[in-house]
């Protein structure tokens, strides 16, 4: 077979390239995905492509919530492949089309991690493992079975190698479940003796999860039955809660290639996505189409630097491209947030949108390395809103799960706006971003009525109403864009709601109750899960969301020698937890946390003050102790990519704290070199002199060759193309951005609007 017309098809549908890197740089050889899927990364480890509809990749039996992603390094027992996994949350589900090749006597299911011998799991040894992007290995050591996965955007191809002595089945496993989701109805048919189709519908996280399939083997079928539970169900197709099948070759069938497309919509749209897609293509082709997707998007942010941090920075770029997921057909037909099938909308449409982790950070780096698909991302969320009445939330799989604080949605269409990628009427896009912020829903009625949400009325309530502040923050700039005064005015007002929770006696964001008293008692470093004032925090960890108005919060703190004083203390008091405290309270450095996303802008904020030495020293600290390149790199949930783009972004030297302004503030670059591949065929290089780990201190900077006093970058200089150069030394120069003029500003520097 001819495979060069195949592989250029096959790039064709996978690549939208920026500025495509020499084909002599391989950049997919320094991303190891084993990093994060040891402790409490929650990473996928499997096979895909660039913010691919499908995620193939191995499931162990759930044990608990460091199996969210349905694998963890810790583990050596399989129960299948599944076709569809999350990356980094913390909340498991999906795990959909479970297949599981094996050998001997019939089994009717996977037994259990602790008796995989009582079905068709198997013990497995990372040993015996391997992985890369779009690609995935291991030997099923229980059944002496070769297994290789590769993937297309809606396609999971699965390269089985059987032995010659052993009979020889392919389980297709509707029932399994990753330990978030209960199946509801489940259906199969075999259509001929190679192909299968069917459907799966759960209940979990996603509340109605709809998933198709279309199952073709290159090896037909001499046997196929169908099991609802352990009991055989006659006839070639199947009705049920939850079904299995058990597909049995004839004698040794040796090599066999699974292909499975997957649908939101229809068992004839899987059908077609598999043949559109991956119909006649063998497993190597599609193979190296995966990964030259995968080299191109890696080479849209090219470094030097020495191999360790290669690979940290490699990965985390690549964990930054498994979500949003696609989430329509080859045709374009999804399904809605409304239930129901859309017919091509002329856009992609996309899913898995971890807003309150992904609108600091990894949404303001897709700026730079996805813009083509970040006005795809805002189609996606009008459509969302205009079928179930507000923007997402936290979107899985065409449901709104309503998970976590915020309408966060907001910042990444503003940020949209005003970078000139939003591809939608900013009218319309106003509409729906102010709609989610005059709603009556989560505490909302209270910050229309009173400016505050009552500590009485339900828990989070400070986590609330400062995220809610930020996305304020973020409508009043787009109101005064589109010269609307009163929204500005209005929401401009609400923006400094996170002062009515400042207590100035202790110097902490409190609750507070109806009749404008303290909740009492107060301890700053007491947390309890979801059930206190604060989201997955404490009062230490929420003093600092303000990342909108940090002039006002130093206001707040008595001024910039006391805000340097305080903020010194977050990092040097006690590393405790609470008993009740949450699991996502993690890489501690006193009590700031950064295995959590809501003090990711903290570091920063000391360049606000004119501090940035000890931004850099805090930073440079991060960057080589809470993140490596082993199995437990992660200092928490890796959360959509909002863990690695803040990596991405710090180990260039810049993080966007404030994630709609268009201002990037300096840190301490741990990369030698990077070279950020921009619109119109430019280059953006960011260059470290005399870079070490003794030296980590900006001692200057220059921007295209002039001299350049700032502590901060914006948006405009990026996309314009140059070269900033930091030259690095062993000792803070304490000048350097101390001026007023000279440090960030809580203002838009990004109105490139179009």
């Amino acid at each position: 077979m001819n495979r060069l017309p195949l592989v250029a098809c096959l790039l064709a549908a996978l690549v939208t390239p920026v500025a495509s890197p020499s084909a002599a740089n391989d950049f997919t050889g320094h991303v190891d995905p084993f990093i994060g899927s040891g402790g409490h990364g929650h990473v996928f480890v499997g096979a895909s492509v660039p913010f691919g509809a499908v995620q193939v990749g191995p499931n162990n039996f759930h044990q608990g919530w460091d199996w969210c992603s349905g694998y963890h390094f810790s583990d050596d027992v399989l129960a299948g492949f599944s076709h569809l996994h999350l990356g980094g949350t913390g909340i498991a589900d999906l795990g959909d089309i479970l297949l599981m090749p094996y050998t001997g006597a019939l089994a009717t299911g996977p037994g259990s991690r602790k008796d995989p011998d009582a079905g068709y799991a198997s013990r497995y040894s990372h040993d015996r493992e391997q992985a890369r992007p779009g690609f995935y290995a291991v030997d099923l050591l229980d059944h002496d079975v070769h297994v290789e996965l590769t993937a297309t955007e809606r396609v999971g191809l699965h390269r089985y190698r059987y032995p010659a002595d052993k009979p020889a089945h392919l389980a297709i496993d509707l029932q399994f479940e990753n330990g978030g989701g209960r199946v509801v109805e489940s259906r199969l048919r075999r259509v001929d003796e190679t192909t299968v189709v069917g459907y799966r519908r759960s209940k979990g996280w996603a509340k109605d999860q709809r998933v198709f399939f279309a199952l073709k083997s290159s090896k037909p079928f001499a046997e196929f039955r169908i099991f609802l539970g352990d009991r055989a169900v006659g006839g070639e197709s199947a009705e049920g809660q939850a079904l299995r099948a058990i597909g049995t070759y004839e004698g040794s069938p040796g090599e066999v290639l699974v292909r499975v497309g997957i649908s939101p919509v229809s068992e004839e749209n899987a059908l077609a996505n598999l043949e559109k897609e991956a119909g006649t293509a063998d497993f190597d082709a599609v193979a190296a189409a995966a990964n030259a997707a995968w080299n191109d998007q890696l080479g849209r942010i090219q470094i030097e630097a020495d191999d360790r941090t290669k690979r940290i920075f490699s990965t985390a770029l690549y964990h930054t491209m498994i979500a949003p997921a696609l989430f329509n057909d080859h045709n374009g037909d999804y399904r809605g947030a409304d239930g129901k099938v859309h017919r091509n909308p002329g856009f992609d449409t996309y899913t898995i949108f971890s807003l309150w982790d992904t609108y600091r950070a990894a949404h303001p780096l897709f700026t730079l390395t996805q813009p083509e698909r970040v006005g795809q991302f805002i189609q996606t969320m009008l459509a969302i809103r205009d079928q179930q009445g507000k923007l997402p939330v936290w979107h899985l799989m065409g449901n709104e799960t309503d998970t976590m604080v915020g309408y966060h949605a907001v910042p990444v269409v503003v940020d949209a706006y005003f970078k000139g990628l939003l591809d939608a009427d900013p009218e319309r896009a106003f509409e729906a971003i102010k709609n989610s912020a005059m709603r009556d829903e989560r505490g909302l009625d209270s910050i229309k009525e009173i400016g505050y949400i009552p500590a009485e009325k339900g828990s989070e309530s400070v986590a609330l109403a400062m995220e809610y502040a930020i996305d304020d923050w973020c409508i009043a700039q787009m109101a005064k864009a589109l010269g609307k005064p009163e929204d500005d005015e209005y929401f401009s007002k609400r923006a400094k709601a996170y002062r009515e929770y400042f207590d100035p006696k202790t110097k902490f964001m409190r609750g507070k109750l109806s009749d404008g008293t303290w909740r009492e008692p107060f301890d700053p470093i007491a947390s309890s899960h979801r059930r206190d004032d604060y989201c997955e925090g404490n009062g230490w960890q929420y003093l600092w969301l303000v990342p909108h108005d940090p002039e006002g919060l130093i206001e707040l703190l008595g001024g910039d020698e006391a805000f340097g004083e305080k903020l010194d203390q977050l990092f040097t008091v006690e590393s405790i937890k609470s008993a009740e405290a949450s699991a996502d309270i993690s890489g501690l450095i006193g009590q700031y946390a950064h295995g959590n996303e809501p003090g990711h802008h903290t570091t920063y904020l000391y360049a606000f003050v004119g501090q940035q030495w000890k931004t850099a020293k805090l930073v440079r600290q991060i960057l080589t102790t809470l993140y490596s390149d082993q199995p437990d790199g992660l200092s928490g949930n890796e959360d959509c990519g909002q863990m690695s783009a803040w990596y991405v972004f710090s180990a260039m030297g810049i993080y966007p704290v404030n994630p709609v302004a268009g201002v990037y503030v300096f840190g301490s670059p741990i990369v030698d070199k990077a070279t950020i591949a921009v619109p119109g065929g430019k280059s953006f290089t960011i260059i470290a002199k005399n870079n070490s780990p003794m030296n980590l201190y900006i001692q200057s900077v220059e921007l295209n060759g002039k001299p350049y006093g700032k502590s901060y970058i914006t948006h405009p200089d990026i996309i314009a193309g140059g070269e900033l150069t930091f030259v690095m030394g062993p000792e803070p120069n304490k000048a350097f951005g101390n001026a007023p003029e000279d440090r960030p500003q809580s203002v838009v520097m990004s109105r490139s609007t179009k």
